[in-house]
């Protein structure tokens, strides 16, 4: 798929590389335009549309993309920022994403990936712009067996409760939404005061420190990009109230991910070590303990492959188009203490 002169698989469906339009002129506002998922999305989309953005401390300086203050769980402050820019679409990317971080700060999770969300889609229905929610795999609980959109999320952690009450608001009240629940997503961001995992990754290889890698948590991984370019098609059909997986065509743990970027990269994979992920979890209807250690978020992509014409890659596939698109260049980073787990 990262073959761009490649225009179809052996299916015959097209790879989302070549299926870029022209597009007319639209306004976006994605909120939380300063996060890894926010500020790729607005890096991206700002070639096809007027983007403007919104964040709570830290300002980002994205090229063409004019970046508001605004607080989520402000009403007066959405209400001004969706008055003035007027946009067509609105993406929420705002929130707290961090598995552990919500764990330990459930009311804060809540009051971000839930009570913001619902206060920014009820004055998108007052402007009437498309709600669009980037949503996660993590709304399941980690069974072995393939999810599809119509099975009732029962998540295993703090993170993908709040996610799932955020999924269930916009699909009962909203009248124009698109939800994207995907896998996890990888790439640099545009916070100079935070590195995303994949930016520590390539320190630690950078600067030859050990890694310890989880291996049991097993999930799909897509560079954001793709997400990005599922985003425009959906625009450019103007896809209403839809919910899509997005997922690489495999899942496999960070280990395995850490060995395939090392071969594509050409870093030296004895660096890594297996470790495991600090995944706090919490008890669901169906009950976790019978789960055990190893945990599988793999999300069917049919529904979104048939209704866009396309094929997800696998992982290896999407590093490889990672490594086009950054042109093989391996991010330099200053010496300083590396990383020792992720």
């Amino acid at each position: 798929m990262a073959d761009e002169q490649d225009n179809q698989n052996q299916d015959g469906k097209e790879t989302l590389i070549d299926q870029g339009t022209s597009l007319g002129p639209k306004t976006i506002l994605i909120f939380g335009v300063s996060s890894f998922v926010g500020s790729n999305l607005a890096e991206f989309l700002k070639k096809d549309y007027a983007v403007y953005g919104t964040y709570h401390k830290t300002k980002p300086y994205i090229s063409g993309v004019l970046s508001l203050p605004c607080d989520v769980l402000s009403r007066d402050e959405i209400q001004l920022v969706l008055y003035t820019v007027r946009p067509k679409i609105v993406i929420y990317a705002a929130g707290l994403s961090s598995i552990e971080d919500c764990s330990e700060a459930p009311d804060l999770a809540d009051a971000l990936n839930t009570v913001g969300l619902i206060n920014v889609t009820e004055y998108c229905q007052r402007y009437k712009a498309q709600i669009c929610y980037i949503s996660s795999a993590f709304v399941f609980n980690g069974e072995r067996r393939d999810y599809v959109e119509m099975d009732i999320p029962d998540s295993s952690t703090t993170y993908g409760k709040t996610v799932a009450a955020s999924e269930f608001y916009i699909q009962k009240t909203s009248l124009n939404y698109v939800i994207f629940r995907c896998c996890r997503l990888y790439g640099r961001g545009h916070n100079p005061l935070y590195m995303t995992w994949f930016e520590k990754m390539q320190k630690a290889f950078h600067q030859g420190h050990n890694i310890q890698l989880d291996n049991l948590v097993m999930t799909g991984y897509l560079d954001i990009y793709y997400l990005a370019m599922l985003l425009k098609l959906a625009f450019e059909r103007e896809v209403t109230n839809r919910l899509f997986q997005v997922c690489s065509s495999d899942v496999i743990s960070i280990y395995n991910f850490g060995r395939l970027y090392a071969s594509i990269f050409g870093e030296n994979d004895s660096l890594i070590g297996k470790g495991r992920f600090n995944f706090p979890r919490i008890n669901t209807m169906s009950g976790t303990g019978s789960l055990g250690d190893e945990l599988f978020f793999k999300l069917d992509n049919s529904n979104v492959e048939n209704y866009m014409n396309i094929k997800l890659p696998t992982t290896e596939e999407s590093l490889k188009f990672t490594s086009f698109r950054m042109h093989g260049e391996k991010k330099q980073y200053k010496k300083g203490k590396g990383i020792t787990f992720i």
